[in-house]
């Protein structure tokens, strides 16, 4: 709870706003058109301009003063506001209702707000009030926005409607219901927040009420009703409200549409967009969500081109479109065009870039995105640092990740769940678990994700006993119940620890259902131990899962050929040519130069510097021969000769991609390295001579988790 002081020369911050003498505000017609243009300069963003009439003025007024002040305030300059409040020759009320107001924007310097209040050498107005008010209800601090209301000396309707708000924010429907009766003046803006405050609480009803009793309504009145049922699943009533609506404006139509498009009914969606007499940016930013959400990328890229106008939000769904259905590479040069355009992105827009960073492990770019963030002030915010330090976790630097992790206060479930799942994935298992205990003592309760990885550390790292422990306490004491992911995760930590029989017990007697993923476990454990028998199993299974993927069979295929069962390996590749089975290609990526560059197995021609690689590959031969490198042709699928074999081994997208890094990346730097798939053995073998004969750092990144070569190891300690 923050504290209002009731003591300006008790307040440290008093010798800040000494007294002052009071010049008058009044100006020739010259001074006010030019103190007009400071704040519609400032509202629009351009403090250059604002500020360079501000300087040209041969005079000034306090009010220029002010309306500079309120517009650095606007601009995230708080203390080129405060400055230009200190140089100021004298200061009326509006000044200090425009420190007060501007320190109120942002959550921390709500106490400096107070101070402001405090400080005012005369009563303050019931704007000051009001405006302190404001802030403690913008950022959640009910408690002393109820504390300094009840102490204003006055109060107007303004007052009135902004504690009406801060109770509805707060889900406190009934006080809010208690405040509203209390009213002296009940005008359309109160009876709307009202109104509107039931429908986000789903006591539609209610709502309808008090519609159906307003002695005057407006567009907003109808539109927050329709709204409503929109929001609460009632779309036949909203539309029916809708086609009576007196008046319908942009935002009517945008609310119709929204309801639509959140309900999934993107047909009707787009046959109302289409019926609008104009398409504002707002209906084209939701249709451009809508599209993307149902993954018509083409259709959202169709909208966004023909808009002659765009904002921030607009760029920032075509972007979400992009992202949520891996259009990638798309998404990233789409956040850069908007960039280079002197486009301010938002949070969505980072957040949905800094996902592309994280799942391209793109680490420079997503640095850039990082110094925006700061840039922006946005690293204040609990989501976007979520996004953060996710982004430095895929993307292999653990250690910034928890730099920004320690700095961050106060920390959600989703940043201890990233942290856990971060260390796990790089084989930190004793990190990881370290985090998990940090958790509790800090008071956090932990949720099905923490448990999934905490579950995984302890599978990554060989900790049977511990991932046991944690398991049946989960069972027995947590309020969280086991679902299919965490099972998936004891029956990885089982069979990698060598513990098949057990895994394949567990899947038998669990109280839900095995889907792909649990079996698709239990056959990597078979794989990794060389149990045929029971991969055959998990294959049968797997095949009625999932009919049309080929993983399972060409796993069963690497077991036969490691136990040396060469006929039946023949006949399961025979088979999975026969059925033409979904067989995912293996690609990898490295970052470089702000470029990705996508290396496809057996495909070296395609890179537009292929030559200079395939002499880097033909010297990394040399090299791993002289180190005693013997490859493993186990790992090639096709009925071959050894030579083959040996070239197709060679050929593999992550080599490639290491070949190219080598090459490209400077000594001292790692080489970060991203795979679609699992790291094949052999592969995994040769990294660590590479890592070693090179004095190299590798990091890959594949499906499943990282490796760190150095000096010849692997982070994993090849438990994988």
């Amino acid at each position: 709870m923050l504290q209002t002081p009731t003591s300006f020369r008790a307040h440290p911050l008093a010798m800040r706003f000494p007294s002052v003498r009071f010049l008058p505000s009044s100006a020739a017609p010259a001074v006010v058109a030019a103190n007009a243009r400071i704040a519609w300069m400032a509202r629009a963003g351009n403090m250059e301009g604002a500020r360079a009439t501000f300087e040209a003025m041969p005079l000034r007024t306090t009010a220029s003063y002010n309306a500079l002040i309120a517009g650095y305030f606007r601009n995230h300059l708080p203390e080129a506001a405060l400055g230009l409040f200190r140089r100021m020759p004298s200061r009326d009320l509006g000044s200090y209702n425009a420190l007060i107001s501007g320190f109120s924007l942002r959550r921390h310097t709500l106490p400096d707000a107070a101070a402001a209040l405090a400080s005012i050498p005369l009563p303050p107005s019931v704007v000051s009030f009001t405006s302190l008010l404001r802030g403690y209800v913008r950022h959640g601090f009910l408690a002393d926005a109820i504390r300094l209301f009840h102490q204003m000396p006055e109060r107007n309707h303004v007052s009135y409607t902004v504690m009406l708000g801060g109770f509805i924010d707060a889900g406190r429907l009934d006080e809010a219901r208690k405040l509203f009766d209390e009213m002296p003046d009940k005008d359309v803006v109160a009876r709307t927040a009202m109104l509107s405050g039931y429908c986000q609480a789903g006591r539609i009803a209610e709502a309808r009420l008090l519609f159906d009793d307003m002695p005057k309504r407006n567009v907003v009145s109808w539109t927050a009703m329709i709204s409503g049922y929109s929001q609460n699943g009632k779309l036949n009533l909203a539309r029916k409200l809708f086609e009576v609506m007196p008046d319908r404006s942009e935002v009517s139509w945008t609310a119709m549409l929204v309801g639509y498009i959140q309900a999934g009914h993107i047909e009707d969606a787009e046959q109302l967009f289409n019926a609008m007499p104009e398409h504002p940016v707002a209906a084209c930013n939701a249709m451009m969500v809508g599209f993307g959400q149902r993954g018509m990328v083409d259709a959202a890229k169709a909208v966004f081109e023909r808009m002659q106008e765009k904002d921030d939000g607009t760029w920032s769904a075509m972007i979400k479109a992009y992202e949520q259905n891996e259009f990638l590479i798309e998404a990233l040069s789409t956040f850069r065009d908007m960039s280079w355009r002197g486009i301010r992105p938002n949070y969505p827009s980072v957040i949905s870039i800094l996902t592309v960073c994280s799942a391209l492990a793109i680490l420079n770019y997503g640095r850039e995105v990082h110094a925006a963030m700061l840039r922006c002030s946005f690293d204040m915010d609990i989501f976007t640092v979520s996004a953060l330090i996710t982004m430095y976790i895929k993307c292999g630097n653990l250690d910034k990740a928890n730099r920004v992790f320690n700095m961050f206060e106060p920390k959600d479930v989703v940043m201890w769940n990233s942290m856990i799942t971060g260390y796990a994935q790089h084989g930190l298992g004793e990190e990881a678990l370290g985090i998990f205990n940090d958790m509790t003592i800090a008071g956090m309760a932990p949720d099905g994700i923490t448990y999934i990885g905490v579950l995984t550390a302890c599978s990554y790292t060989g900790k049977v006993k511990v991932g046991r422990e944690i398991f049946n306490s989960m069972c027995k004491n947590s309020a969280i119940r086991p679902g299919a992911e965490h099972y998936s995760c004891m029956v990885d930590l089982l069979g990698r620890a060598g513990h098949v029989d057990e895994a394949l017990d567990l899947i038998k007697n669990m109280p839900v259902e095995a889907d792909a993923i649990i079996w698709g476990a239990l056959m990597g454990a078979c794989r990794m131990h060389k149990n045929a028998e029971i991969a055959e199993l998990a294959a049968k299974k797997l095949l009625e899962l999932e009919p049309e993927s080929a993983g399972p069979y060409v796993l069963l295929s690497h077991i036969y050929t490691s136990t040396g069962r060469w006929e039946d390996a023949s006949k399961m590749r025979k088979f999975i040519s026969s059925r033409n089975l979904n067989k995912s290609t293996g690609c990898s990526w490295i970052e470089y130069d702000k470029r990705v560059h996508l290396f496809t197995s057996g495909d070296i021609l395609a890179h537009p510097e292929h030559a200079i690689i395939l002499k880097m590959l033909e010297k990394l031969d040399g090299l791993l021969m002289e180190s005693g490198y013997s490859a493993d042709g186990s790992f090639v699928l096709h009925d071959i000769d050894e030579e083959q074999k040996l070239h197709s081994l060679r050929y593999h997208s992550e080599r490639q991609a290491v070949a190219y890094g080598l090459l490209k990346v400077p000594e001292g730097m790692p080489i970060r390295v991203m795979k679609n798939l699992r790291v094949c053995g052999d592969c995994h073998a040769a990294m660590k001579l590479i890592a070693k004969i090179t004095s190299r750092e590798i990091i890959l990144r594949d499906a499943n988790r990282f490796h760190h070569f150095k000096d010849g190891f692997c982070s994993c300690r090849d438990y994988w």
